[in-house]
C-alpha cells in the first residue's frame, strides 16, 4: 500500500510539475517519477495499469494520469485536486498568451522567446520514449508491437485502430502466458464514487443554462466536450476535428490564426489541445477562454474517475491482461511517433543538435527539468 498524501499536497505537487509540463504524453515519465519514485503514493505495477486505461480512453493522456494518480491516493477530490493543479499553470499562461495575440498580434516576438523551447520539447519527448521502452520493452514483441503502432500513428491510423491492433496483438503473443488477476499492483485504497452523479448533475445543469441564457457559450462548450470525446490516442488526435469545427464549419477565425493557436499550444505547458483557450479567448474574451478550457479537460477528467471501478474488474480477465500488455506498448509507439512529428517541424542546425542532445543528457542523468528549459530560453534569446 502506497503512501497517502492530502489533497494540499497532490495540488501543490501537480501545480509545480504542471509548470513544466511541456512535451505533453511525455509528462506521464515525470509523474511517474513524482507518484511512484519520489512520493511513493502509488506502485510501479498500479501506475501501470493507468497509463494503459489512459490510452484506451479519450481525452488528453497526462492530464487523465494526473488524476488517476490522485484518485487512487486520495479519491475524488484527490483526482480533482491534481487534475486541476496539473492543468492551471497551462491554463493562466495561455490566457495571457492569448490576451497579448489578441491586443498587439505580436505573436512572433512571444513565440521568439520559447523558440529554442521547441528543441527542447523533441528532447523530453524523446526521453520519455526512451524510459518507457527500457522500462516495458523487455522482449521482441513488445517492439514490434511499439514500433507498428507508431509507424501506424505516424500515417494517421485512428488511435481506436491502434489501440484495437496493440489489444489483438497482445491477445495472440501471449495467449500461452497467464497474468496474476491482481498483477500485484498493492494500491486499493478504497474511496466513494458518490460525488460523481454530483459532478454529472451540475455538469448538466450548466449546460441547460447555458442553452437558455448564453447560447454562443453552450455552443463553446459543447463543441469542446465533443473534441476531448473523440481525442482517443491524445490531444493531437483532436486537432484535425477542432481545425474543421472551429475554421470550416463555424468560421471563427482563419486557419492561419488557427495555426497561431496551435504553436503557442506546443510552447506553453500542458497537453496541445489547450489550443482550446486561445480559441475560446479570442471569439469570446476572458469568459470564451475559461469555458473552453473547463469544456475541453472536462470529459477527460469524468471519463477517468468513471472508468476506474470497472477497470479494476476487468483487471481479474486474463484475456483483458493479455490485451493490456498490447495496449501499454503501444503507448510507446505514441512517443515515438510524437518525438518524431515534432523533430520534423523542426529547422535543425548545429545549435540546435547540440541543445537537444545536451537536453536529452540532463534527463538522462535526472537533471531537474527546469534547468533544461531555462537553457533553451537563454539559447534562443542570444543564438537563435
Amino acid at each position: 500500500m502506497g503512501k497517502t498524501p492530502t489533497i494540499q499536497e497532490l495540488f501543490l505537487s501537480f501545480f509545480r510539475l504542471g509548470l513544466t509540463a511541456f512535451g505533453g504524453p511525455a509528462m506521464v515519465a515525470q509523474i511517474r517519477k513524482i507518484a511512484v519514485g519520489k512520493k511513493e503514493w502509488l506502485s510501479e505495477a498500479s501506475f501501470r495499469d493507468g497509463v494503459a486505461l489512459c490510452q484506451m480512453v479519450p481525452g488528453a493522456t497526462a492530464m487523465q494520469a494526473a488524476a488517476y494518480v490522485g484518485l487512487r491516493s486520495r479519491g475524488i477530490g484527490g483526482a480533482a485536486a491534481s487534475f486541476i493543479g496539473f492543468g492551471l499553470p497551462a491554463c493562466i499562461l495561455m490566457l495571457i498568451l492569448s490576451a497579448l495575440y489578441a491586443r498587439a498580434h505580436a505573436l512572433p516576438a512571444v513565440v521568439s522567446v520559447f523558440s529554442g523551447l521547441q528543441v527542447v520539447v523533441v528532447a523530453i519527448v524523446a526521453h520519455a520514449a526512451f524510459t518507457f521502452g527500457k522500462t516495458w520493452l523487455k522482449e521482441w514483441r513488445g517492439v514490434f508491437i511499439a514500433l507498428i503502432a507508431a509507424v501506424m500513428f505516424g500515417f494517421g491510423v485512428h488511435p481506436i485502430g491502434v489501440i484495437l491492433f496493440a489489444g489483438l496483438c497482445g491477445l495472440g503473443f501471449y495467449h500461452r502466458q497467464t497474468f496474476p488477476a491482481a498483477m500485484g499492483s498493492g494500491d486499493r485504497k478504497s474511496y466513494s464514487l458518490k460525488p460523481l452523479p454530483v459532478i454529472l448533475l451540475i455538469t448538466a445543469l450548466v449546460f441547460v443554462l447555458l442553452f437558455l441564457f448564453q447560447r454562443q457559450f453552450f455552443d463553446l462548450a459543447f463543441l469542446m466536450t465533443k473534441v476531448d470525446l473523440f481525442a482517443f490516442g491524445g490531444g493531437f488526435s483532436s486537432l484535425p476535428l477542432m481545425f474543421n469545427e472551429v475554421v470550416h464549419v463555424r468560421a471563427w477565425m482563419d486557419s492561419l490564426t488557427f495555426l497561431d493557436g496551435i504553436a503557442l499550444g506546443q510552447v506553453t505547458p500542458g497537453p496541445i489541445v489547450i489550443t482550446a483557450t486561445f480559441i475560446g479567448y479570442l471569439q469570446y474574451g476572458l469568459s470564451g477562454g475559461v469555458i473552453a478550457t473547463v469544456f475541453i479537460f472536462l470529459p477527460s477528467f469524468l471519463m477517468i474517475v468513471g472508468t476506474v471501478p470497472y477497470y479494476d474488474r476487468l483487471r481479474s480477465s486474463p484475456w483483458f491482461n493479455r490485451a493490456l500488455r498490447g495496449i501499454l506498448f503501444s503507448f510507446v509507439g505514441l512517443l515515438l511517433s510524437v518525438t518524431i512529428r515534432f523533430g520534423l517541424n523542426v529547422p535543425w542546425d548545429a545549435i540546435r543538435i547540440i541543445l537537444a542532445g545536451g537536453t536529452f543528457a540532463a534527463l538522462f542523468f535526472n537533471v531537474k527539468l527546469i534547468y533544461p528549459l531555462i537553457a533553451g530560453i537563454a539559447v534562443s534569446l542570444l543564438l537563435l
